[in-house]
C-alpha cells in the first residue's frame, strides 16, 4: 500500500473480523486455447509447474512473523518448505462451463483467506469452460506486491505474438536485472488505493496543521458554483453500508472502450464518467427492484492519480474524490450528465495542489469514514448520513491482445476488497480496446450481485 501502513486497529476497521488475511486481490483471466493445443494442455502445464518451473522472488517468500500487522518491519524470509503444488492448483467446472458456474467457482475461491504461514499468494488454472477454453485465477496479498507491480509481471509472463509457445508463469520470471530499462514509475494500483486513502484517513496520519494549510491553498473554493460538489456525510444508508463477513460473490461485465468513448463524446463527458453512469444506472435498477431506493444518489468514493504541478518526474499523486451516481435521477443521459458535473466539480478541487496538500485533503475529506466503518462494524445506529456507499476504480491495463503460448487472452476481470461498511467494490480494467468490469460484494449483504 501506498503511505504510512495501517495499525492492527485500523486494519479491524476496514476489513472485517479477520483483516490480516482478507486483504487479498485477484485477478480472473479467461483464455482462448490455441488452434494447436492438445486436448490435456493444462494437464501438461501442471506437471511442468510441478517438476521443472522457478519460483522466484517473492513469490518464495513468507513472512518472518506471521501476525505481520503487529511487525511493522514487514520480514520477508525465503520459505525452506515451499510447497508449490499448495499455491498452483487446478480445478474444473462441468463441461461445459458457462460464465455464471465460473462467477461462483472465483467467488467460492476468493472467500477463502490466504495462509499467512506461507507465501501469500494462490494460482488456480480452471479448465472446462465452453468453447475450448479455460481461465486463469490469481489472488495476492498486498503485503506481498501491490496490484500495479502484480499487473506488470503478469505482461511480461505473456507475449503480443500469437505464434509464441516460450511464455512461463509469473512466479517463474526472473528479477529485472539492473541494466534493463524499469517500466514506467506509477502509483500503486487504485486496486490499492482504497486501503491508502482510508487507511490514511482512519489513522489520522496527517497532522491538524498540515490539513489547515491544505484548506488554505485550497483558497476554500467559495466564489464559484459549488452546488454539484459532494462533501463527507452526504450519501445516504443503503444495503451497501453493512457489516460484511469473509464470504464473497463476484460478477463481470465486458464493454468495448470504442462504443462508451463514443457516448462520453457526445455528451461532453469522460470515460470514466460513462462509467459511473453505467454503475449508477444499475445500481438504481438493482435498488428498485428489492424497493430500496432512496431519494438521495448514491455516493461513489473513487481513488484518483493526479500528477502535481511541475512535477517533472512524472509521477502520481493518489488521491479521492467523492462524486454522485445519480441513482436519483431516472432518464439515463441527465443521469450522466450528473455525475459529469459531479466529478468535473471534485476534480476541480485537487487542480493545481502538491502532492502533500492533494493526499491531505484526501484524508480530510474520508476522515469522517471512521465512523462508517464503526458503525456497520458494531451495527450501531446513527442518524448521521455515511460518506460514501461503495468505491469504483477504473485502472489502465495492456492496450493490445496478449498470448499465453497461443493462447489468447479473452479479458482481466479485477476482483478488490469490500470493508466494514462498503459491501460492494467495483473495479474496471482497460484491455485490447475492452473495458472489463470486476464486482466483487458481500455474499449475505448482496444476495443478487449478478443482477
Amino acid at each position: 500500500m501506498t503511505g504510512k501502513r495501517l495499525t492492527p486497529m485500523d486494519a479491524m476497521f476496514l476489513y472485517g473480523e479477520t483483516p490480516q488475511t482478507m486483504m487479498h486481490v485477484g485477478g480472473l483471466l479467461p483464455f482462448a486455447m490455441a488452434p494447436d493445443a492438445p486436448a490435456d494442455f493444462l494437464r501438461h502445464l501442471m506437471q511442468e509447474i510441478k517438476t521443472t518451473a522457478p519460483v522466484y522472488a517473492p513469490w518464495n517468500l513468507k513472512l518472518k512473523t506471521p501476525g505481520f500487522l503487529l511487525n511493522p518491519a514487514h520480514q520477508w524470509i525465503v520459505d525452506p518448505d515451499f510447497d508449490i503444488e499448495y499455491h498452483v492448483r487446478r480445478s474444473a467446472l462441468p463441461h461445459p462451463g458457462d460464465e455464471r458456474e465460473l462467477g461462483i467457482l472465483v467467488s467460492r475461491l476468493h472467500s477463502h483467506p490466504l495462509d499467512l504461514t506461507r507465501p501469500p499468494w494462490e494460482l488456480h488454472l480452471i479448465e472446462g469452460l465452453a468453447g475450448n477454453r479455460f481461465a486463469l485465477y490469481v489472488k495476492f496479498h498486498h503485503a506481498l506486491v501491490d496490484g500495479y507491480s502484480a499487473m506488470q509481471l503478469l505482461v511480461r509472463s505473456m507475449s503480443e505474438n500469437p505464434d509464441s509457445r516460450e511464455e512461463v508463469l509469473f512466479f517463474s520470471l526472473p528479477p529485472r536485472r539492473r541494466t534493463e530499462p524499469a517500466p514506467p514509475k506509477a502509483a500503486s494500483s487504485p486496486l490499492a488505493d482504497i486501503g491508502a486513502v482510508l487507511g490514511r484517513a482512519v489513522s489520522l496520519t496527517k497532522s491538524v496543521p498540515e490539513l489547515a494549510a491544505s484548506l488554505v491553498k485550497l483558497q476554500l473554493r467559495r466564489d464559484g458554483d459549488l452546488k454539484h460538489l459532494v462533501s463527507s456525510y452526504e450519501a445516504p444508508h443503503s444495503v451497501l453500508n453493512a457489516r460484511i463477513g469473509r464470504n464473497r460473490r463476484f460478477a463481470t461485465q465486458q464493454y468495448e472502450v470504442a462504443r462508451l468513448a463514443a457516448v462520453g463524446k457526445a455528451a461532453g463527458a469522460t470515460l470514466n464518467d460513462v462509467v459511473l453512469a453505467i454503475c449508477g444506472g444499475g445500481l438504481r435498477r438493482f435498488l428498485s427492484e428489492s424497493n430500496q431506493i432512496g431519494d438521495k444518489s448514491l455516493i461513489a468514493f473513487l481513488p484518483v492519480n493526479v500528477r502535481p504541478k511541475g512535477d517533472a518526474g512524472g509521477g502520481n499523486a493518489v488521491g479521492a474524490i467523492l462524486a454522485t451516481l445519480g441513482t436519483d435521477v431516472a432518464d439515463p443521459i441527465e443521469r450522466l450528465h450528473v455525475i459529469s458535473r459531479s466529478t468535473r466539480k471534485a476534480k476541480g478541487q485537487l487542480t493545481n495542489l502538491p502532492m502533500e496538500s492533494i493526499l491531505a485533503y484526501s484524508a480530510m475529506l474520508m476522515a469522517p469514514a471512521a465512523t462508517q466503518v464503526f458503525a456497520a462494524m458494531t451495527g450501531m445506529k446513527t442518524p448521521m448520513p455515511f460518506t460514501f456507499n461503495l468505491c469504483v476504480s477504473n485502472v489502465p491495463g495492456p492496450r493490445h491482445p496478449l498470448y499465453f503460448r497461443g493462447a489468447r487472452l479473452e479479458a482481466n476481470y479485477p476482483l478488490s476488497i469490500p470493508i466494514h461498511g462498503m459491501a460492494l467494490n467495483i473495479t474496471c480494467q482497460s484491455y485490447a480496446g475492452t473495458l472489463n468490469f470486476g464486482f466483487i460484494g458481500d455474499r449475505d449483504a448482496l444476495p443478487h450481485l449478478q443482477r
